[in-house]
């Protein structure tokens, strides 16, 4: 994924999860976004499902891998490219 598709992915994060105070540019490329990272909880999880079926029209089929899925951009990003 590109760093254009990349920075479109965090804007994404940014509206679905309603991050007013946070910008793209705050969001590192590999960094968790959950606990110590950007301090995502598991409702926020649930929205990211949500916008990658929405904007990207790819399911996580093994709901016991969405942890290791959405742990940074990277890995969202790497299971987006694979699933297209």
């Amino acid at each position: 994924m590109s760093s254009e598709e990349k920075s479109l992915l965090k804007s994404h994060i940014i509206n679905y999860l309603n991050l007013e105070d946070v910008k793209q540019e705050e969001i590192q490329d590999a960094a968790s976004l959950f606990g110590d990272g950007l301090g995502l909880d598991s409702i926020d999880a649930l929205e990211l499902i949500v916008m990658i079926e929405r904007e990207y029209n790819v399911k996580i089929s093994d709901p016991s891998m969405g942890k290791e899925i959405l742990y940074s951009v990277d890995t969202i990003a790497n299971y987006i490219f694979t699933q297209k």
